[in-house]
C-alpha cells in the first residue's frame, strides 16, 4: 500500500464539480487486483448530510482529487461512501473506489486543442493555457470532443 496527502477534493453533482472544504485528508492506494483506493476526508459538518445520504443509498459518484502537491493534475475516481462519523468539530468520511484511468490522459494536449478551437493565438493563447494548467479545469464532454 502507498499513502499520499490529499490536497483537494471535488464531488461531481448536478453536472458540475463542487469543492469540499478539506480540514485534512489522505488517500491510500491499496495496490490490489481490483485497483481499490481508500480516501479519508476530514471536513466541516456542513457536508455530513450529503455523505450520510450517499452512504445510506450506496450511491456511486465521481470525485476529483489532487494528491501530494497543489501543482499536480487532478485525478478522478468512482467511489462510494463507506463511513461518516461526527467528530468534536468536524466530520470524518471514508470513501472507497477506483481510479478512472483514462480521465486525464494527455491533459495539456486536450486543453491546448480546446483553446485553439476557440480561436486563441499568440500571447492570448499562451496566457489562457497557463491559466488553465494552473487551475486544472475538469475536462467536460464538450471540451473532450476538441480532440
Amino acid at each position: 500500500m502507498k499513502t499520499f496527502k490529499l490536497i483537494s477534493l471535488e464531488v461531481f453533482e448536478n453536472d458540475s464539480f463542487k469543492e469540499i472544504d478539506l480540514v485534512d485528508g489522505l488517500i491510500i492506494n491499496k495496490e490490489d487486483e481490483q485497483n481499490n483506493w481508500l480516501i479519508e476526508v476530514y471536513t466541516k459538518p456542513v457536508h455530513f448530510d450529503f455523505f450520510e445520504k450517499a452512504m445510506q443509498t450506496q450511491q456511486e459518484f465521481i470525485i476529483r482529487v489532487v494528491i501530494t502537491k497543489k501543482d499536480n493534475d487532478p485525478v478522478s475516481f468512482h467511489i462510494k461512501t463507506r463511513s461518516v462519523r461526527k467528530l468534536e468539530k468536524n466530520i470524518s468520511v471514508m470513501l472507497q473506489g477506483t481510479l478512472k484511468r483514462n480521465a486525464r490522459k494527455n491533459y495539456a494536449e486536450v486543453i491546448l486543442k480546446d483553446l485553439l478551437n476557440k480561436g486563441l493565438t499568440g500571447e492570448a493563447l499562451l496566457n489562457e493555457f497557463r491559466e488553465k494548467m494552473r487551475n486544472k479545469p475538469y475536462l467536460t464532454p464538450a471540451n473532450k470532443t476538441a480532440n
